[in-house]
């Protein structure tokens, strides 16, 4: 035993109450008495946070070595497959560490509160609890209806019924093959051990439990009865400096108030599990988490030598993660610890677990009416400053009364501060239809790209042969037989010299393109929302969205939320994604951004599916005006430049999207709750540059940024009500040439360069005296053997023409066969 006195000794000694098991059990776990009917003693964990005042790094240290340990359990393939589930309140955020260890794993948690609107997708009793009932409302009831793994955590595992009950209620809606029981502390009894094995063979599936450590509680007979007594004993004599009562409440002084920290919470980010926190929520927590723990730091008293952040019941992650990113940033001790509905005797002795208590009413207007809420061993610990953790639910007079939790806290602390998260809510019922939509893909399971970049709207199809030679899918396509949709082209595999030709491109117009990208994220900034949601057309404009998300970051410290859709022009855009948007974010904020203008179709194409989309949903606010990085057409508002010129991103295919193919749209690939559909091309990655490109064009924002802003205060005042030119022109071209349609008239730099990649060209126009800008076009017309014809009076650099009566065999005017 070590010298330091165990915080179980007193209730071991007056109880008969002795715990027994491995070797740091006693380390992890003091011992107290309920103030509860059922249940004499409460295992008090030393590293939950919840009770007991901790390192935070030390609390999320557990919980994500414990998902470590999950991970290794079902390997990564079944750890990619899992979902986590935590239990209210004591777990919640032990869970959320857990499914960070896990890796890429959804997580809901358990929740006590009920939330309009938002349908139960299940629940469950726990018989030894003080408050029993849990609902489960996740935002995607999809989030329980696969067949991973399900790892279910909680503080302790003591006889098992809670989890137990749990997975027969989630089995007979949900049945899977796997689970995995998740706990601290493993505190069956001899006679609990063998119903988990007899269990998973009831139900017909595999359960594993993971803990940290094991050991058991042997209990006297009569215990209960004298944990009654001893309660009401220790109850009568409690001390007001060591255990704070309401009774006198209303004789106190007003107190002067929290000083309010704004964090700077991102906008639509859930503040927890309650309705699922996936693995993009917890990428954009993880990117806005210094910037808020500097906030709260700057608010701090100076020569604050102790601190504690106090989290909220439910709300325990989001203030474990701000005090362990706190915990880096300040030389004062930080430890972390959540207010509880749990009701227990506090007793000031150095072997008991629960020192003292601060009793304060609910504040979050709780479903089960008013009632005392308790804040454990805060009182009397020598906190120069206590940071208050809650949600905006719970931010209610009663939280600021004089008999509240502020009060309560300002009488042992000389500074109080007080920071609100904001109370995530669904934004609408989750329909039938939307809450079958999975989460988007990221990177790198999906794509070449960072996890944060961008989340993919779409789904896998790599493992599925789309790729069709070029002649073929082009006579295909204008017979009227396919859509080009409904197949890929072969990804073209630019020679070394074209991919010099990339580079020295890339070197030249870099600094040119960070300039553009500046003025049009400065202009969605100013005109289309202060917190937009970035909404790419892939895949030419992903790498746009990505920049323009970067020098939201650099420029204004905005962390944006990106994601990649699919339009498909004759098709329109992907209606689910549209759902999925609209389920996550508000329509108003979405900005579709795109890479270019050529003739305009997708822009009329986007407007006309936007329409008949509100038309038949009901879901109203998108706005379908394209953000791009160039206009030459003239059809947009919202652009960075009208000029056509070379933008690097447009000489590659996948290698320079995050190895992501065109998109697909095929019926019997995609489905009534798909996605549009796309590949990985993971077998490019020594040809990638996708992540080179970024990075050189982000290199310049330092360089550009006044140029930037000093554009796009002139773009503010100017008019740049589309004109339409380039529709006219294409459809002079179109009669000049006798193609007779426009769709086989690609204009401008970007539209060329991709006809000469995946078309079958014909020949392409040039702007007498274009320069370097159509450098790599030429080189591609004459590996192909397309001729280059230049001409005067055109609106753009160049315009590719793919021949109207295109037949196999067909050749290039030169007589040589046209093949990539």
């Amino acid at each position: 035993m070590k010298n330091v006195v165990w915080t179980g000794t007193w209730v071991a000694e007056r109880l008969g109450v002795e715990l027994v098991g491995d070797e740091k059990l006693s380390d992890l776990l003091g011992l107290a008495l309920r103030r509860n009917p059922r249940r004499a003693h409460l295992l008090v964990s030393n590293v939950l946070g919840k009770h007991v005042p901790q390192s935070p790094s030390v609390v999320y240290g557990h919980g994500f070595a414990l998902g470590r340990r999950v991970r290794e359990l079902l390997g990564a393939e079944g750890a990619r497959a899992a979902v986590v589930l935590g239990y209210a309140e004591t777990a919640t955020g032990l869970g959320h560490c857990v499914a960070d260890g896990v890796g890429l794993a959804p997580y809901l948690h358990s929740t006590r509160r009920p939330v309009p609107g938002v349908d139960t997708a299940g629940g469950f009793e726990e018989s030894h609890s003080h408050a029993t009932s849990h609902l489960l409302l996740p935002e995607n009831p999809a989030l329980l209806a696969g067949v991973g793994p399900l790892v279910l955590v909680d503080d302790e595992f003591s006889t098992g019924n809670t989890v137990l009950n749990t997975i027969r209620d989630l089995h007979a809606r949900y049945p899977r093959d796997r689970y995995v029981v998740v706990a601290l502390v493993d505190m069956r009894s001899a006679a609990d051990l063998g119903r988990l094995a007899e269990f998973a063979t009831e139900i017909g599936a595999r359960v594993d439990l993971v803990a940290a450590a094991r050991g058991t509680v042997n209990l006297p007979e009569g215990v209960l009865e004298k944990g009654r007594a001893l309660v009401a004993e220790h109850e009568s004599t409690e001390t007001t400096e060591h255990a704070e009562s309401i009774e006198h409440a209303d004789s106190r002084p007003g107190h002067p108030g929290a000083a309010r920290v704004e964090l700077g919470w991102p906008r639509g980010l859930p503040d927890g599990g309650r309705h699922g926190f996936t693995p993009g929520h917890r990428i954009r927590l993880d990117t806005a988490l210094p910037a808020m723990a500097a906030r709260v730091a700057d608010a701090l008293p100076e020569g604050a030598r102790r601190v504690l952040v106090l989290g909220f019941e439910e709300l325990m992650y989001a203030p474990l993660r701000l005090a362990r990113e706190l915990e880096q940033v300040v030389s004062a001790e930080v430890r972390y610890s959540t207010t509880t509905r749990s009701p227990v005797l506090a007793l000031d002795d150095p072997g008991y677990a629960i020192r003292t208590r601060l009793v304060f009413p609910a504040h979050d207007d709780p479903d089960d009416g008013p009632g005392e809420r308790y804040a454990y061993n805060v009182a009397g610990a020598g906190f120069d400053a206590v940071v208050a953790v809650v949600d905006s639910a719970a931010d209610t007079p009663a939280l600021h009364a004089p008999d509240g939790l502020l009060a309560h806290l300002a009488e042992h602390t000389p500074s109080v501060l007080l920071a609100v998260v904001p109370s995530y809510v669904p934004a609408r019922p989750s329909t039938e239809r939307s809450s079958m939509l999975p989460e988007p893909l990221r990177g790198p399971a999906f794509s070449s790209y960072a996890p944060d970049e961008v989340g993919w709207l779409l789904q896998d199809l790599s493992d599925v042969t789309l790729e069709a030679p070029t002649e073929e899918r082009e006579e295909a396509i204008q017979s009227g037989g396919a859509h080009y949709a409904e197949s890929l082209p072969v990804e073209y595999q630019p020679s070394p010299q074209y991919q010099e030709l990339f580079h020295t491109a890339l070197g030249t117009s870099a600094a040119r393109i960070a300039q553009a990208v500046g003025a049009v994220t400065e202009l969605v900034l100013a005109e289309r929302s202060p917190h937009p949601v970035l909404v790419s057309l892939a895949r030419a404009g992903t790498p746009v969205g990505v920049l323009m998300r970067r020098w939201a970051e650099h420029r204004h410290g905005l962390d944006l939320p990106h994601y990649a859709v699919s339009i498909v022009r004759g098709r329109g855009i992907d209606a689910n994604a549209l759902r999925w948007l609209a389920a996550h974010h508000d329509p108003a904020d979405v900005v579709f951004v795109d890479g270019w203008t050529g003739k305009g179709a997708i822009t009329r194409e986007l407007t006309e599916a936007i329409r008949e989309f509100e038309s038949a949903e009901g879901i109203t606010g998108f706005d379908p005006e394209i953000a791009v990085l160039a206009d030459p057409g003239s059809c947009v508002r919202t652009y960075g430049t009208r000029e056509d010129f070379l933008i690097p991103s447009a000489c590659l295919n996948s290698t320079v999207s995050g190895l992501i193919s065109r998109t697909v749209l095929r019926s019997d690939l995609v489905g009534e709750y798909d996605f549009h559909g796309a590949k990985f091309y993971r077998e490019l990655a020594g040809s990638d540059v996708s992540v080179d490109f970024l990075d050189a064009v982000a290199a310049h924002f330092p360089d550009v940024a006044d140029a930037a802003v000093a554009q796009t205060k002139e773009l503010l005042a100017t008019d740049r009500t589309p004109t339409w030119e380039g529709w006219a022109a294409v459809e002079r071209i179109s009669e000049e040439y006798e193609i007779h349609d426009v769709n086989l008239v690609k204009p401008g730099v970007g539209e060329t360069t991709r006809v000469l990649l995946r078309r079958v060209p014909w020949k392409i126009l040039a702007r007498a005296g274009a320069g370097t800008d159509l450098d790599h076009v030429r080189l591609l017309a004459q590996q192909r053997g397309v001729p280059v014809e230049e001409v005067d009076e055109l609106p753009y650099t160049c315009v590719g023409l793919i021949h109207p009566k295109y037949t196999r065999g067909a050749t290039g005017a030169d007589g040589k066969a046209v093949t990539v």
